[in-house]
């Protein structure tokens, strides 16, 4: 999947999650970039990015995220 469709799917899941239809991300959305995205909400988006991706990830994994680049590349080492 290129990295483009990968964003865009994204960015639905967060519009979806976060009930916030102006939300728009970018590689380098970082949590304090966007409203509502708290500790609680981060989670949320995560379950419905394994979801939506059928992958799993593992908690260092998460935790190593400082941008939505990065979850991209670990979704994408995943063999998506």
């Amino acid at each position: 999947m290129i990295r483009e469709e990968m964003l865009k799917q994204i960015n639905e899941i967060f519009i979806d999650t976060l009930d916030n239809e102006d939300i728009v991300v970018e590689e380098s959305t970082k949590a304090e970039d966007v409203d509502d995205w708290d500790s609680l909400t981060h989670i949320l988006l995560v379950v419905a990015i394994e979801k939506h991706f059928k992958i799993s990830f593992k908690s260092n994994e998460i935790q190593n995220w400082n941008d939505v680049g990065e979850m991209m590349d670990c979704i994408q080492e995943k063999g998506i």
